[in-house]
């Protein structure tokens, strides 16, 4: 069984061949952030293919707001770009909830919370210790807090 940083790796050796700069810039970008997160700290350290999915993640997570701050400048072509870019990551990364699936899961939460007798905005911390270990890598955790703040309010 091959680890997640050998698929990339791999999948970087066909992109490259295949000349597809996109995909081949994204997924070398992507094993910087690997090693770097690897050789962060104290001493080195191999990854889990957990930690890789984190890693890819964050990285997904920063294309999606540089092409907000993108967007916002006028700067449409490099919007797209970290689109393009983020929608390669997504191969690498679990389908995300939907937003029908991540307000059942929060509203079975809040119901848990209340029974406890605590609810309204002050619940907010005790629902996300519920919520996030059921949503953790499946929903983003700015959507997460929305849909906890909502299911609240």
């Amino acid at each position: 069984m091959t680890t997640l940083k050998e698929q990339l790796q791999a999948d970087l050796t066909a992109a490259i061949k295949d000349r597809d700069e996109l995909r081949a810039s994204t997924i070398r970008l992507t094993l910087t952030a690997v090693t770097s997160e690897e050789v962060a700290g104290e001493q080195k350290r191999e990854l889990s293919d957990d930690d890789v999915l984190k890693v890819i993640a964050r990285e997904a997570k920063k294309r999606r707001e540089a092409a907000e701050a993108f967007d916002t400048a006028g700067r449409t072509d490099q919007a797209a770009r970290e689109r393009s870019e983020r929608e390669v990551l997504a191969v690498y990364l679990p389908k995300q909830l939907s937003d029908e699936e991540l307000a059942a899961i929060v509203v079975a939460a809040v119901a848990t919370v209340a029974e406890g007798g605590t609810s309204g905005p002050q619940a907010m911390g005790a629902v996300m210790k519920l919520v996030k270990p059921k949503v953790d890598g499946l929903a983003e955790g700015g959507r997460v807090a929305a849909a906890v703040k909502a299911a609240l309010a």
